[in-house]
This record gives C-alpha cells, structure tokens and sequence, in this order.
C-alpha cells in the first residue's frame, strides 16, 4: 500500500507528521505493507491534510485527515468519511495551467528518478547544447518577467550579465519570501527542488555563471533542509559540479540562510546579507547585473522565475509565450489568502478577472460575509474594492489602477474590516521593517503612523499631510520598501472613505 502524505510545511502545521505516525502505527497492527512518501502539498490547504491513496485507477484524495480518519485507509476507500474522489479529477486541479508546479504534490522530492520520470532534467539537456545567446533569447522569447514582485523582463537581465566582461560571474536566487500571503516560493522548494536547481543551472549556462546561491528566509526550515538535501544529490549525481550533466561547464551551487529581516527580499539588501554585511539597501547604479555579489556580475531572480525556466527549455518559448495577456506571459502561481473559503496556491495564466479569483476560485470569504477589499501583492499591495474586480490580473492592468500584482499573494477581507485599521497596519510594518537607509522610508513611515492616528481621532488637517507623506516616500525611497507603502494607504483612503468618516464620528 502506497499513500502520499504532504512535508509542506502548511500540511505539517495542520497535523500530517501526527497522521503520518498513526498511519505507521495502523499499518503494522494490521500487518499491512505500507509505504508512505512526503511529497509537496497539491495547494489545496483548506484540505489539509490531504492524504493521497494510490489504486490501480489512479491517487484516490482524503481530506481534511484527522486521527481519527486513519483507521477506515485500510478497509473500504470509498466508503471512507474524507474521500474526495481522484485527486486529479478535483475541479481545484482540473482547472488549473500547472507549468512550474506542475510536479508539486505528484513526486518525491527528493528522489532524482522520480523526477526524470516526470520529464525532469530535459530542459537542462536541451539548453546544453545551445550556445549562450541562444538561451538568453529562449527566455526573452518566452516573455517571462519577474516573479518576485517587479516584473522586470528576465531576459534582459540575463543579457545584460551574460556580455558583461568578468572573471565570475553568480547566479542568486531570492528565496526571502517576507510578503503576507505568499507561499509559492516556499511550496515550490519544499515539493519539487530539483526544478529550481535545474532552472539556476540553465541560468549559469546561458549568463557564464559559475556559482549560484539560494538566500531562504530563516523561518522556512523545512525548505532549508529540502533545498540542501537536493543540492548534495544533484552534485552526487552529476548534475552540478564540475561539468553540468557531465558535458557542460561548471556550476554548483549552496544555500544560504537569512535572519528574517523583510527587507533582504530586496535583491540589493539581500546581496549585502549574503556578502556578510547588513541589509540595507544599495544606491542604483551600479545595476547588480553589473555589480552583484563581491562587485562580480550577478543575477538576482525569484524562486518561481528559475523554477519557470525550464519548462520554457523543454516545452519551447513559443509554448510558454502562448498563455496569459498582453506583456503578462506565461503562467502565475496565485496564492489565495485572508478570510477566504478556499485557501492555497492556484496556478493559472495570466487574464483572469480579480473577481474570478476571489468569487469562482477562492469560493468567497469563510466567513460568508460580502468581500469587502482585496489587498493583492503582499503587506505593500494596494486594496481593491468590489468595484475593480473586474480587472484582467495582468502586471500593466493592475498598475493602470494604481496596484500591484507584485508576488501575486491575494489577502481577502469581509465587510467587518476597519480599512483605516489595515492602511495604519501597513505603515507600521514598513516603519518597523525599514532598513533605514533613506529618509523618506526612515522618517515618512513613523510620521505616516501618527498621522493615521490623528485621522482616526477624528483631525482632517491631517490628511493633506498624509497626502504629502506618500507621495514623497513614493518618489524618494530608494527600495519598493518605502516606495510602495502609500499604495495600500492611499488606496484605503480612496476606496473606502465611510471607514475614516466612521472612525471620525466614533472618536467624536
């Protein structure tokens, strides 16, 4: 008997090491031969934990698996209280474009054979035997753009690094995944490493990188012990070290751990902490794609960029390219959060509606109140009331009303949110994250809270300086730390005025 039963660290919280114990136990009381594999979470963690039967017409999925639920897996399946039916049959599954994820929750992640079977490695093979400009244009071509919040063109940053003159040259993948509400970086590491792994060799292939490092945030121990686990079999096995795959250039890889400080997922902070050095941010220019880690040319991308390139080298540009809308290619790991009914990772190309998400996808709130805002792209993401949910989830759309899909983290809130409450909750993190290297992020954020607080004592003169506040910590910080605070301030003010009004009348 074989049953997969999730590590993710979700899973885990949730009790799937306690059931994994009682699942052993069970097994040999019952003198059954079992045999259970910690793969990834399928994304679905309002069912968690899932554990998945496998049976001759497919994986059979049961959840959510309490204790009390592990006896009846040893007699009739269907009959069982938590089956759900084939898990690839779930209309959450069924819907869904899995490119990046598309191993996540399917495979052992630990196990290289497991994930050759599933076409893993092919896109290493192909990209070995292309030359260097080659590769870049594969990921220009692609139309792929950054998943870690800015959505800059990756190609071009590979260009820029792969004709810059140097003696090394690095390969960083951001792994500090500090936004509320976003997991997909942490869900990819935990269920498939070897697909990031295989995207930063591709990397170092194409830019003349010899060297790559993972920065993963503190908080994320199971993701560290993964990830090195998966380094030292792929080194074990051939596929880093001294020459890729046995055929190419050398490229190996380490991890590294930050201490948690959320300004590090800024790629100029970050390289300060990996270099051993505060994190603080680095004045613009020089690029790091000039000047990166030790002053060398370096790549910096997100988790889910390198995990996305190699399904672009095995599948083709113009097979990635074809999903998603206007300069928004390919496909985006949604990751649905907050007062929601349907909770967890969705990967899906880039068109739908804001209210398809919340309403179709995510089922409404859980509490079964009317959604009152979603704040998307994490702690700094601006509120978007019912009003705009008909915006397509496209970079360029959600700029054109004043949002951000950033690390497409979605927080749903219901009608009982104080939106003056939120929009001073995100000033204060940014006051107690900033880094203090610039002014306006230093000072603006701490003013910004007092301000918020005369709002809601009732004083209006207080809001032109609020007004003024913003718009100089968005033109003068020098990370999206202090320049992407007003967003979620100044969209609450916007959206939903009754709530500072209400706040007015209560004080008075």
């Amino acid at each position: 008997m074989k049953i997969y039963l999730p590590l993710d660290s979700a899973a885990v919280a949730l009790g799937a090491d306690e059931i994994a114990h009682a699942l052993h136990a069970h097994a040999k009381a019952k003198g059954v031969d079992l045999t259970i594999i910690r793969n990834g979470s399928r994304g679905m963690v309002w069912l968690e934990p899932l554990a998945e039967v496998e049976t001759p017409t497919g994986r059979m999925a049961f959840g959510p698996m309490a204790l009390a639920d592990v006896p009846a897996l040893f007699g009739d399946l269907a009959a069982h209280p938590k089956a759900l039916g084939l898990t690839d049959d779930l209309p959450w599954m069924k819907a869904q474009t899995r490119l990046t994820f598309a191993r996540v929750g399917v495979i052992d992640p630990l196990s290289l054979a497991d994930y050759r079977a599933h076409g893993g490695l092919k896109g290493l093979e192909r990209a070995l035997g292309m030359a260097q400009a080659d590769m870049v244009a594969e990921v220009t071509n692609s139309g792929l753009r950054g998943r870690g919040g800015a959505g800059f063109p990756t190609g071009i940053k590979w260009k820029t690094v792969s004709e810059a003159k140097a003696d090394r040259k690095y390969i960083v993948c951001n792994a500090d995944e500090g936004d509320s509400a976003t997991f997909a970086d942490r869900m990819l590491m935990e269920g498939d490493p070897f697909t990031l792994i295989e995207g930063m060799a591709i990397a170092g292939l194409a830019c003349g990188a010899t060297k790559g490092f993972v920065y993963i945030r503190s908080e994320y121990p199971v993701a560290i012990e993964v990830m090195q686990k998966a380094v030292e079999i792929a080194r074990a096995e051939g596929v880093l070290g001294a020459k890729v795959m046995g055929k190419g250039p050398a490229f190996d890889m380490e991890i590294r751990v930050g201490a948690g400080a959320y300004v590090c997922g800024e790629e100029t902070s970050l390289l300060n902490s990996l270099e051993g050095k505060r994190g603080v941010v680095r004045a613009k220019p020089p690029l790091p794609a000039l000047q990166g880690f030790m002053g060398k040319p370096t790549v910096v991308n997100n988790v889910i960029s390198l995990a996305s390139v190699p399904v672009i080298f095995e599948k083709g540009a113009a097979h990635y390219k074809d999903f998603g809308l206007g300069r928004s290619r390919g496909t985006i790991p949604l990751q649905i959060a907050g007062n929601v009914k349907y909770g967890g990772l969705y990967e899906i190309a880039f068109g739908l509606t804001l209210g398809e998400i919340v309403d179709k996808i995510g089922g409404g709130t859980a509490s079964g109140r009317p959604v009152k805002a979603v704040q998307v792209g994490g702690p700094l993401g601006a509120y978007f009331p019912r009003a705009l949910f008909d915006t397509p989830f496209g970079y360029e759309e959600f700029a054109g009303k004043d949002g951000l899909i950033g690390h497409a983290g979605l927080t749903v809130f219901d009608d009982t949110a104080d939106m003056l409450g939120m929009a001073r909750f995100a000033m204060e993190f940014c006051a107690i994250e900033s880094c203090g290297k610039c002014t306006p992020c230093r000072i603006g954020a701490v003013r910004g809270v007092e301000t918020l607080d005369r709002l809601g004592r009732g004083d209006a003169s207080a809001l032109p300086i609020l007004t003024d506040l913003c718009n100089t910590m968005k033109a003068g910080s020098l990370c999206a730390l202090g320049g992407f605070t007003p967003y979620p301030v100044m969209s609450a003010l916007t959206h939903f005025p009754d709530d500072f009004s209400t706040q007015k009348e209560a004080a008075e």
